[in-house]
């Protein structure tokens, strides 16, 4: 599996951040389009000028930061500037900021709880593991 040789760590004093590993989640996300397939499956209800962050940056925050032991979106204004949350988000994020508490609460409970997204999001686990399967060896003897 390759990994982006873009991406470097680089240690500044005025830009710190404690989820230096969700560089590497966020690496393996890509290599296997897991956040990709979660967000081309769901509908997108927003309109107009609601639209800063694409559906998969909101996802893969959502995600990552559950992942980094943020348990819900209290943290997401904080995680917003953060230099490695920017990176893991992509898109405008990675030169101005990550979506905001706002934001992602109105994805949460408002986009992630449309009927057909709860749907989607039900069949996500077996559509990953089919995922995972078609691109990686799995040796099953052992």
């Amino acid at each position: 599996m390759d990994f982006d040789p873009r991406v470097r760590l680089e240690f500044r004093g005025t830009q710190i951040s404690s989820d230096g590993g969700l560089l590497v989640m966020r690496e393996l996300d890509d290599a296997l389009g897991l956040s990709n397939l979660a967000s081309a499956s769901l509908r997108d209800n927003r309109i107009g000028r609601n639209t800063v962050h694409r559906l998969d940056g909101l996802f893969r925050q959502s995600v990552f930061g559950r992942l980094a032991g943020y348990g819900d979106v209290n943290d997401a204004d904080r995680l917003a500037l953060d230099p490695v949350m920017r990176q893991v988000v992509g898109g405008r994020a990675v030169d101005a900021q990550a979506a905001s508490a706002s934001q992602m609460g109105r994805f949460e409970t408002e986009t992630l709880a449309l009927p057909e997204n709860r749907a989607a999001l039900a069949d996500l686990n077996g559509r990953w593991i089919d995922r995972f399967h078609g691109c990686c060896h799995v040796n099953s003897s052992s």
